[in-house]
């Protein structure tokens, strides 16, 4: 689920990368057509980039947001939940394996033979 959305949010940032580097090309021609200042042009494109950063981190937390509602809303567990279940199986089972483990049998003497005297 996880990397589904992360493929979602490196869709859009490619998305926007592509549509700012377009952006990029169509202002470098107003410049060279004389439509627009060097200063002009720089100040669109930076002006671009800036409210396009300020809206990928907002775009990221309303994601992160929306995703946190989900997976609470289908009772989803998270990782560190998950990982606190497997570290209390491990602690279970040692505990086990320790409580049914058989104490190695003690070694017996030999036996001594006697033997009768005959009388």
């Amino acid at each position: 689920m996880e990397s589904l959305f992360k493929k979602f949010i490196y869709t859009g940032v490619g998305i926007v990368s592509t549509v700012n580097g377009k952006f990029q090309k169509d202002v470098n021609e107003w410049v060279a057509k004389g439509k627009l200042t060097e200063e002009e042009g720089k100040k669109v494109v930076n002006d671009l980039v800036n409210d396009t950063e300020g809206k990928k981190s907002e775009y990221e937390g309303k994601l992160k947001d929306y995703t946190e509602k989900f997976l609470a809303r289908f009772d989803v567990p998270t990782r560190g939940e998950i990982a606190s279940l497997h570290a209390k199986v491990e602690e279970l089972e040692a505990k086990l394996e320790a409580a049914t483990k058989k104490p190695a049998p003690k070694k017996r003497a030999p036996r001594k033979t006697v033997k009768k005297e005959e009388a």
